[in-house]
């Protein structure tokens, strides 16, 4: 079975592409599977540092609403593989970089929120339509990106924020012309694989060490809440009107 992403190594800076048609949406063994790979590279002797980026019209839409629709006892593998991923690039012993367009939703902000360094083409959108979709989740990670009522105004809202104003708030480092993305990702990979992977390591340690609170306990205590959700009839009627393609109808 092949993989929905690939993964290369050259000079020192590895390079993993999401490539997950049409959307880049992830089911639980997908999540799994991208964790895997960002644990091996860290372990690789060969990487540096670690770019993360992907094909298509988005970075990420997150989780396979279908799978979930269809098979909601399938929450705890997503829940954990998601859990995994987002630790598997916030305690990599190198730096990881986000390269990020179009749509970052949902697992695609637990990957930004977790990552190091981010960049951005003019064309990107986050947001975390988390409550429409009837889960939780994903708040510890956009809260390590954007300001506490920002955060909340996105996830009671459901609004998206653009590459823009994402900028103007803090989180991204650059933003470019989308045939510029991958180059500019890679000139700061380049910066950074130059240098001691020693000291390198070192330093992430040191930094993720010193950050306010358990990135991985407070996504946790979030997940709790996903499982939650799911007992609630009106979560899956979300899940049920995003597949179906019609409006949700909620008991009063």
């Amino acid at each position: 079975m092949s993989q929905p992403f690939r993964v290369s190594i050259a000079d020192g800076i590895a390079e993993l592409i999401l490539d997950n048609p049409p959307v880049n949406a992830f089911d639980s063994a997908g999540w799994f599977a991208i964790a895997d790979a960002i644990d091996e590279l860290g372990r690789n002797d060969e990487a540096r540092v670690i770019i993360v980026a992907a094909e298509g019209k988005g970075f990420c839409a997150g989780v396979d609403i279908k799978e979930l629709a269809e098979h909601p006892q399938r929450i705890v593998d997503v829940n954990r593989g998601n859990y995994e991923t987002y630790r598997a690039i916030h305690l990599n012993p190198k730096p990881v970089i986000l390269a990020l367009h179009g749509f970052v939703l949902g697992g695609g902000i637990g990957m930004s929120g977790a990552a190091d360094i981010l960049v951005a083409s003019d064309c990107a959108r986050f947001g975390v339509p988390e409550i429409d979709r009837g889960a939780m989740g994903g708040g510890a990670h956009l809260q390590r990106l954007f300001p506490v009522q920002k955060v909340r105004y996105m996830y009671f809202t459901g609004e998206f924020i653009d590459a823009a104003e994402a900028y103007r708030l803090g989180a991204i480092e650059k933003v470019v012309p989308r045939d510029q993305l991958m180059d500019t990702a890679r000139e700061i990979a380049v910066k950074i694989a130059e240098k001691s992977p020693a000291m390198v390591k070192l330093a992430k340690e040191a930094l993720t060490g010193i950050e306010d609170g358990d990135l991985e306990a407070k996504y946790r205590w979030e997940q709790g809440f996903t499982l939650e959700a799911y007992t609630v009839g009106d979560s899956q009627e979300s899940r049920d009107a995003f597949v179906q393609k019609r409006d949700a109808k909620f008991d009063q």
